[in-house]
């Protein structure tokens, strides 16, 4: 054997260790985006659930409270824009605008006592609370899976390789800043 065929056969020992590595990587990061894929869908889930209760409480709540119309529509609206979004930026905007547009509905309906002895508006409350914190246990997955996700994608040596095989960051799920302020109690 020469010194030449040693210092091919070196050179394709390193190329096939650095070609597996790569390949390792790459499917790593592939793991790692259908994993944030899966926690998207299940929120999906929870939030088509959501998107379902809300036309039975609005119609629940119009029968009680119809000069509410403002607070009604913001619903219906919010929940027109959070069911026709399809990114995941978007989806995420829209769905912290029903949050918001749900939880006013549900101060109004304090102002209603026949409302809150309602069987059918304690039924659909009861449901819908059940639903939000399902999503906010899904969201949290999620946020989960997308923060490992976006930090293999942003440490060394991956950053270098995945902007050029296509892996882009990933949204989180943020609460809304109405959300995250306490509730003022007074006595």
């Amino acid at each position: 054997m020469g010194p030449l065929l040693v210092a091919l056969l070196i050179l394709l020992g390193v190329a096939l260790v650095v070609g597996l590595w790569l390949m390792g990587l790459y499917n790593g990061l592939v793991r790692l985006r259908q994993a944030v894929k899966n926690a998207f869908a299940n929120i999906d889930v929870q939030l088509k659930r959501r998107h379902d209760l809300i036309p039975n409480l609005v119609n629940t709540v119009k029968g009680y409270a119809a000069h509410e119309k403002d607070t009604l529509e913001r619903v219906v609206n919010a929940r027109a824009r959070a069911t026709s979004a399809t990114a995941p930026a978007d989806k995420l905007k829209a769905e912290g605008e029903l949050t918001q547009a749900l939880g006013r509905l549900l101060m109004v309906a304090e102002s209603y006592p026949e409302l809150k002895a309602n069987t059918n508006f304690l039924q659909l409350q009861g449901e819908l609370t059940q639903t939000e914190d399902k999503i906010a246990y899904t969201r949290q997955g999620y946020n989960d899976s997308a923060t490992a996700y976006n930090t293999a994608i942003k440490v060394f040596p991956a950053v270098l390789l995945a902007g050029m095989f296509g892996f882009g960051e990933e949204p989180l799920f943020e609460t809304p800043a109405a959300e995250r302020e306490a509730p003022k109690v007074s006595f």
